[in-house]
């Protein structure tokens, strides 16, 4: 599971004690909810189908497949079926190719869900051994999962950008320069990460 709302405020509090900028965005847009997801192979599964496509089409894949492969779904019922069968749920070929990728992990005890890494790079290293997936799908998956407190997607457009507003930056951060930004808000950067979604969301001018 991810961060508790507990932990969301007392890394925002301790983050805002020494970032004014990060004291008056909270003042502004109040605290963020928390960001729940199920720890497991099926929350990656879930990333995978809903990769660039809207939320619609990723729920109307998700649906398909739970209807031909059952509620609650294991890796070998995935890879036994064939690519047309696949296919009918929706899946390209590439995302088939990812989806296997990760159901074969799984099934050779390659990646453990329930056992990652209590490293963080270490887990981020491990999670990107699936086919498809890069360190901004690890991280996500770090944070709303397994609610590792000091995660920060830095690649992301929305965190970046809600950096920019936050602390009056000229321009949007790159990954690199987010990343450097944020240093100084460790050990909080999962709460922090998910602040600055939750200002770009609701910031006004």
């Amino acid at each position: 599971m991810g961060l508790t709302r507990e932990q969301i405020v007392g890394g925002l509090d301790a983050i805002a004690l020494r970032e004014p900028a990060m004291a008056q965005a909270i003042e502004a847009v109040g605290y963020p909810e928390p960001r729940i997801r199920e720890r497991g192979y099926m929350t990656m599964l879930r990333t995978i189908v809903g990769q660039q496509v809207s939320v619609a089409a990723a729920s109307s894949m998700w649906n398909k497949l739970e209807a031909e492969l059952g509620e609650g779904f294991t890796p070998a019922c995935l890879l036994k079926r064939d690519f047309d069968t696949l296919r009918a749920c929706g899946l390209s070929r590439q995302k088939q190719s990812y989806a296997r990728s990760l159901c074969e992990l799984v099934e050779a005890g390659a990646v453990d869900f329930e056992d990652l890494p209590a490293d963080d790079e270490a887990a981020i290293a491990e999670l990107t051994r699936i086919k498809g997936i890069g360190r901004w799908s690890a991280e996500i998956y770090l944070l709303f999962a397994e609610g590792r407190p000091d995660i920060f997607p830095a690649g992301d457009l929305a965190v970046q950008e809600g950096m920019a507003r936050i602390l009056s930056l000229d321009a949007r951060p790159s990954e690199k320069e987010a990343r450097a930004l944020a240093e100084s808000w460790s050990p909080h950067r999962g709460a922090a990460a998910i602040f600055t979604w939750h200002y770009y969301s609701n910031f006004t001018l």
